[in-house]
């Protein structure tokens, strides 16, 4: 299906990194795309502050982190701060601003993360939700972490807006080949599942001899039965956060570098071919 042609935010942001007062006021007369509608019942409540395009904090003091959405990181302690991190905060402060600073609050079916931070969805004031809304216009990237996963599916129709209009982030495709990988941290990899195998930890599978691709077997009942049977020799596209083993001192000799947990089964597409 021929997806829909790029709204005024998506060809403002082929622009990026150019980011002002003027930038920001143009984001607020470009017409939200209504993705995850606001289910019956929300917790109002104000923002204090947006720290970034995936995180708020809350004028009762809670941190609230953004279910279904990886945004770029922003520049800390010397660091450079990712593309896109700047304009995905200013457009989320533009949005909560446009509802009058208010929001309204979904937890999750798991409240916190292991920083303590409130895991939650937000909707503006005309219902539409916010982590949908920079996902389709390419300020985030779509992520899965079961049990969390209720609007993974309308998240996912958010960031092919996105992908197809080449927005944001996918101006640029940022999958790259899994056998190029050089670093931890969040990656979108394409690659082909070389091997597959079970044990009490969970199912692995090979990405090109280089990535593991993990199943942990807490998550095992997350994930269909044969979800990964006939996945062995299939091109795949994985995403997630990957852990570097190399330094570990649980690594074992042989062991492939370079891990990605699998969080949902829709962090990992097989694709045609």
């Amino acid at each position: 299906m021929r997806m829909a042609r790029p709204s005024g935010f998506a060809l403002l942001q082929k622009k990026a990194p150019l980011v002002g007062a003027f930038f920001v006021a143009a984001l607020w007369h470009f017409p939200a795309l209504a993705f995850c509608p606001l289910p019956e019942r929300a917790q109002q409540v104000a923002v204090r502050a947006v720290v970034d395009g995936d995180t708020v904090r809350l004028v009762d003091g809670r941190s609230v982190r953004l279910i279904g959405i990886n945004a770029p990181e922003i520049g800390r302690r010397g660091r450079a701060s990712e593309p896109y991190a700047e304009p995905a905060r200013l457009r989320l402060q533009a949005l909560i601003k446009a509802s009058d600073g208010k929001v309204g609050l979904v937890p999750g079916t798991e409240h916190k993360d292991k920083y303590g931070r409130t895991l939650a969805h937000i909707y503006g004031r005309g219902g539409n939700n916010l982590e949908a809304q920079l996902l389709s216009e390419g300020l985030g990237y779509r992520v899965a972490v079961a049990p969390n996963v209720a609007l993974a599916g309308c998240q996912e129709q958010a960031e092919e807006v996105a992908r197809q209009a080449r927005s944001g982030l996918w101006q640029h495709s940022p999958v790259q080949r899994a056998d190029t990988l050089k670093r931890s941290g969040f990656a979108l990899l394409k690659g082909r599942i070389t091997h597959v195998a079970r044990n009490r930890g969970g199912t692995w599978l090979e990405l090109d001899n280089t990535v593991v691709l993990h199943i942990p077997a807490r998550l095992q009942r997350h994930f269909p039965g044969r979800f990964v049977d006939n996945l062995k020799g299939r091109q795949v596209e994985a995403r997630g956060w990957v852990k570097d083993r190399s330094g570990s001192r649980k690594a074992k000799p042989g062991q492939r570098r370079w891990l990605l947990p699998l969080t949902d089964p829709s962090m990992l597409t097989a694709l045609p071919g």
